[in-house]
């Protein structure tokens, strides 16, 4: 019934937590997750989940904020790309949100290497025609105009994608839908002060949304402050259904038919 479209379930939180996982997930009616690398020294883990598993898949990619980790070229993401059960490129994007506290100062400017990296991961994703998984954090702007430059415009040899865990605009939100790729909506949809969210999942098309844990990151109300999993993720489509008037089974269904479209390997 419901799609976990975004969770890291390889990290150290749930290390030997995978049979409770399942259970919780087979209660909640939770069928398929992906399973979302994050660095090139974590692939293997995740390539390994999704293959053990039958309603697993796996991405490769280093995500923005990730330093002193192994760069990834084009040839690690198409090589481990064509390995089974692997369905996206990610995540990958940029991530400015407060450098100065978290980056020593740095600058926008200095964010280059991120840049680099992230037409590396959009480059792959062309090549071997698969979607991209995007992290975008106060950095809209330049992630719109690098998809752009690279030419992800919805035609042609375009990957698409999804903006995962979306936090921004609804300005932002038509930017990416007009650049053919898909929003994911978090826990975060359910936090009090998320009132601008939800009113950016009530504008996007039903047709062109994703609903994602973020695990073990995120957690919905009344999880919030906990350990997230997939099992939480019914509570992002019952907010979504709450917003929009519909029910939670039209949520789900519509979610779940989106993942297998832009996610096409899931199907096979």
């Amino acid at each position: 019934m419901f799609t976990d479209s975004h969770c890291h379930l390889t990290f150290p939180e749930f290390a030997a937590e995978m049979p409770q996982i399942r259970a919780a997930m087979d209660a909640a009616q939770v069928d398929r997750a992906l399973c979302i690398c994050t660095k090139l020294e974590e692939f293997d883990a995740v390539q390994a989940l999704a293959a053990q598993y039958d309603n697993f898949w796996a991405s490769v990619g280093v995500h923005p904020d990730n330093e002193d980790i192994a760069e990834p070229s084009l040839d690690d993401l198409v090589r481990r790309a064509s390995l089974p059960k692997v369905v996206a490129i990610g995540e990958t994007g940029l991530d400015y949100y407060q450098m100065e506290e978290r980056k020593g100062g740095r600058s926008i400017a200095d964010m280059e290497w991120q840049r680099d990296r992230f037409r590396v991961h959009i480059r792959a994703a062309q090549h071997v025609c698969m979607p991209l998984v995007i992290h975008t954090r106060d950095a809209s702007a330049d992630t719109l105009a690098i998809l752009k430059e690279e030419g992800e415009d919805g035609t042609g040899a375009a990957a698409g994608g999804v903006f995962h865990c979306f936090t921004e605009t609804a300005e932002v939100a038509r930017a990416a839908l007009d650049l053919g790729f898909y929003i994911s909506f978090s826990g975060i949809l359910t936090f009090k002060k998320a009132q601008d969210l939800r009113d950016v999942a009530a504008f996007v098309p039903l047709d062109r949304m994703l609903i994602e844990t973020d695990s073990p990151y995120l957690a919905p109300v009344p999880y919030r402050g906990k350990t997230n999993n997939p099992s939480y993720v019914p509570l992002v489509a019952q907010q979504i259904a709450q917003v929009r008037n519909q029910t939670v089974e039209a949520i789900a269904a519509a979610t779940s038919a989106n993942f297998e479209s832009l996610f096409r390997g899931v199907r096979s």
